[in-house]
């Protein structure tokens, strides 16, 4: 019991040792992707790594936070029988 806690122990430690603490870099003899079209020098990992408006929209509406009246909503029609 006591060596299957010390396991457990170590294990946690190990996986809480290996985040991330520096810039990411390319490893040694890669390069990062070459420039895009008419773009005047490439890339840095940080601009690589954001995400486009598309990827990771914005909500566009307000959450309803209180018992409000709804609007009559014209598309909301009864099933065609």
């Amino acid at each position: 019991m006591k060596a299957r806690s010390t396991l457990a122990l170590a294990a946690i430690l190990t996986l809480g040792a290996c985040g991330q603490k520096e810039d990411l870099q390319p490893l040694a003899g890669e390069m990062l992707p070459p420039a895009p079209y008419g773009a005047t020098q490439p890339l840095d990992a940080e601009q690589l790594l954001a995400l486009e408006p598309q990827a990771a929209p914005e909500r566009s509406v307000e959450l309803r936070r209180e018992s409000e009246e709804r609007d009559d909503d014209p598309f909301d029609l009864p099933p065609e029988v």
